[in-house]
């Protein structure tokens, strides 16, 4: 499918899922949200108790993250923050409480309804310094070097041109920013299958870098002090669960899936010193 295609299918999917929130369900990355009928293994227990608290609970309903970049990239007072793909805001108000008054956290996302949702829950949490902003990762409608710190949780795998979304988190970190994100990746080969399946696609894992890949696009941006962490590994039954919820023949699948697909937190630095690379790429985006 084209870049347009796939951005549309993302689109409506999680404008599905916006809705499915506001009539009390939890959200799913694992085949056909609510209804796939399994125990989502990328986006469940993500947060503790202490990050939820105090937070409206549409905002952990419409979470579809695979890990907390909010924890992990140590934001600092007065610092802003960008969250590319925010969806129900959870990790943009996280931010906005660990930068404090004197910081602020952006988020972005193409879907209307996500974004409702979003501005609905910071008004529920009564967050001042975070702003919800309309647009598509491959486009960040923000100036060169305005953000110190850029996160995203499960949202970069979802992209047709992932190379076009590095190069503009690139150009929107000031010099010495940092980029710390969670995503999907995979070691080695996954099934054509696989790949060719939207409904996986939407679910996190078709459209997921292999890790090398994922070093190689960043350091290709400008990048330094790359680095791919994991922090959970699908097993055999992790796969099965989301596989079958695709309709795709999750035995044998799976056997090839499972132990390759990982929840990562991938760490990278833009030099203080950096050129920009943005216009070396072509025009257009995904």
């Amino acid at each position: 499918m084209s870049g347009e295609q796939i951005k549309e299918t993302v689109r409506e999917r999680y404008g599905q899922v916006a809705l499915q929130v506001l009539t009390g369900q939890k959200g799913s990355c694992c085949g056909t949200g609510s209804s796939c009928g399994c125990d989502d293994p990328i986006s469940s227990d993500l947060y503790d108790a202490a990050d939820t608290a105090g937070l409206p609970q549409d905002v952990v309903l419409a979470s579809l993250g695979c890990g907390n970049p909010t924890a992990l990239a140590k934001l600092r007072e007065g610092e802003v923050v960008l969250d590319l793909g925010s969806g129900g805001g959870i990790d943009v108000l996280l931010s906005a409480r660990r930068v404090g008054p004197t910081g602020k956290a952006y988020g972005l996302d193409m879907t209307e309804e996500m974004l409702a949702l979003a501005r609905e829950n910071q008004r529920k949490a009564g967050v001042p310094n975070v702003e919800f902003l309309k647009g598509e990762i491959e486009h960040i409608p923000l100036p060169d070097a305005s953000v110190d710190v850029i996160i995203s949780n499960c949202v970069i795998n979802l992209s047709a041109d992932k190379r076009w979304v590095l190069a503009e988190a690139f150009r929107v970190l000031r010099p010495g920013g940092r980029f710390a994100v969670s995503d999907v990746v995979v070691r080695g080969e996954v099934p054509a299958e696989v790949r060719r399946s939207m409904e996986l696609w939407v679910g996190c894992v078709a459209g997921a870098l292999e890790e090398n890949e994922y070093r190689s696009l960043l350091h290709d941006a400008g990048f330094a002090d790359v680095d791919v962490e994991p922090t959970r590994i699908y097993q055999f039954e992790d796969a099965r669960a989301v596989l079958t919820g695709a309709g795709l023949d999750a035995e044998v699948l799976a056997r090839e899936v499972g132990g390759r697909v990982m929840g990562a937190f991938i760490r990278a630095r833009k030099p203080a010193a950096a050129a920009g690379v943005h216009e070396q790429l072509p025009t257009g985006g995904a």
